[in-house]
């Protein structure tokens, strides 16, 4: 499995492309701005991208749909309970403001507990709602994709639409830190003091996870 982290040029996102080295296919994981660089960096690693997952439905993870979708043909993948928000025109609009454009809508509708394949890797979708309604995580085996619920100490915002910090904190403390103490947490921005983590190190350091629910 080749896993690599994008930079994105606004609001310190991260991008991810998950790759199958075997059948040269990947997957990218919120590509929102600078979707002219990501493609050219993927034309140089010689993948053919077949899914675009966002972890929630938010312009800044989302703005680059369109592109990299039409660049490609891969198929759309988000949570069922944020499909509606992606297309909507707020999400639309705040998509062209950003410098992208309105996503279209998702070809595959995920729940909890579903599996992603890009060719012998397997991604397993964990609901962890709390940032938006329909927000996941993205666990294989060492590593764990976790949007914008669970950062580099710190988590994700929960006073937007469809926010709870109840839902969060239950999110983190019972379906994230339950996995192995190893597993390197990939964060949706760049906002701590190292691009990622472990589960062990924020269960230890975060602070804000340690609130009660």
């Amino acid at each position: 499995m080749d896993i690599r982290q994008i930079k994105l040029s606004k609001m310190a996102t991260f991008c991810y492309l998950v790759g199958d080295e075997p059948s040269m296919t990947c997957a990218l994981i919120d590509p929102a701005f600078d979707s002219r660089r990501i493609l050219q960096d993927i034309k140089k690693t010689g993948y053919q991208v077949i899914q675009v997952i966002n972890t929630h439905c938010h312009s800044d993870h989302t703005a680059g749909n369109a592109a990299i979708i039409g660049a490609t043909g891969a198929k759309l993948l988000i949570h069922r309970l944020d499909a509606g928000q992606l297309t909507s025109l707020v999400n639309r609009t705040f998509a062209k403001v950003l410098g992208g454009k309105a996503s279209p809508q998702a070809d595959i509708l995920l729940k909890d507990d579903d599996e992603i394949k890009i060719g012998k890797v397997t991604l397993r979708v964990i609901h962890t709602p709390g940032h938006t309604p329909g927000g996941i995580s993205l666990y294989t085996a060492g590593h764990v994709f976790t949007g914008d619920t669970l950062f580099v100490g710190a988590v994700g915002r929960t006073d937007l639409t469809g926010g709870s910090t109840k839902q969060l904190l239950h999110s983190i403390q019972e379906k994230l830190y339950t996995l192995p103490g190893e597993t390197r947490v990939w964060p949706g921005h760049d906002y701590g003091p190292a691009p990622y983590s472990t589960i062990e190190k924020e269960k230890r350091t975060n602070a804000f996870t340690r609130q009660i629910i």
